[in-house]
C-alpha cells in the first residue's frame, strides 16, 4: 500500500512538473500571437538589422503593436529587408513614421522601435496601408564600430585629418615631421 501512494505522489509531482514546462515554454514563445488576431503587413529596408530576428517585436513607447515576420536579402540592392505583422487595432500608422533597430539593455534582444510620424494630408502624408514600406530607417549599431569610432577619436586629438607629408603647413599646425626631415623620406 505504502509503493502505491508514493508512486501516486511521484506521478502528480511530475504531471504537475510538466504542466509548468509547458507554462513556461508559452510564456517565453509569447503564444498569445497566434491567437485570433487579425493582423497587415508592412515592410522596411535597412543597411544593417544586427541581431534582429524573426518573432522579435516590434513596439511604440515600449509597447508591443507587432512581430518581425520574416527577414530577407532585397534582390535588387542586397540590403534586409524586413516584413512586420502589425496588429489590425494600429492601422493608422503614417507614412512619415521611422524605425529603428534597437536593443533591450546592454545585452537585451533586439526589436523594432516605431517612431509614429505626422498626419497631414494637406502635406501630402498618408496612412500606411496593408503591404506597405516605411521609407525612415535607422540600421542597428554595430559595437565594433563604435568603439572603433571611440578609439579612432582619442587617438588623434583634435586633428581629424592630419595633412600628408608634402603638403604646407596649416597656420597653428606643426609641419609633418618628413616635410622637415628631407633625409626620412630616402
Amino acid at each position: 500500500m505504502q509503493t502505491k501512494k508514493s508512486e501516486i505522489w511521484v506521478g502528480a509531482f511530475l504531471l504537475l512538473a510538466l504542466c509548468a514546462i509547458i507554462f513556461l515554454c508559452l510564456r517565453v514563445t509569447d503564444l498569445k500571437s497566434l491567437g485570433s488576431v487579425t493582423t497587415w503587413k508592412l515592410y522596411a529596408t535597412f543597411d544593417n538589422v544586427g541581431g534582429l530576428k524573426p518573432g522579435s517585436p516590434v513596439k511604440v513607447g515600449g509597447v508591443v503593436i507587432g512581430r518581425v515576420s520574416d527577414i530577407t536579402l532585397d534582390a535588387k540592392n542586397y540590403s534586409p529587408k524586413v516584413s512586420m505583422d502589425i496588429d489590425d487595432r494600429y492601422n493608422n500608422i503614417p507614412d512619415t513614421s521611422s524605425l529603428a533597430v534597437r536593443t533591450s539593455g546592454l545585452l537585451g534582444e533586439q526589436y523594432l522601435a516605431l517612431n509614429i510620424g505626422f498626419d497631414d494630408p494637406e502635406m501630402g502624408t498618408a496612412i500606411l496601408k496593408d503591404g506597405g514600406t516605411i521609407q525612415d530607417t535607422k540600421s542597428a549599431m554595430v559595437l565594433e564600430d563604435l568603439i572603433g569610432q571611440f578609439l579612432y577619436k582619442s587617438g588623434n586629438g583634435d586633428v581629424k585629418n592630419p595633412p600628408a607629408a608634402g603638403d604646407k603647413p596649416v597656420q597653428g599646425q606643426p609641419a609633418p615631421e618628413a616635410a622637415n626631415n628631407p633625409e626620412e623620406g630616402k
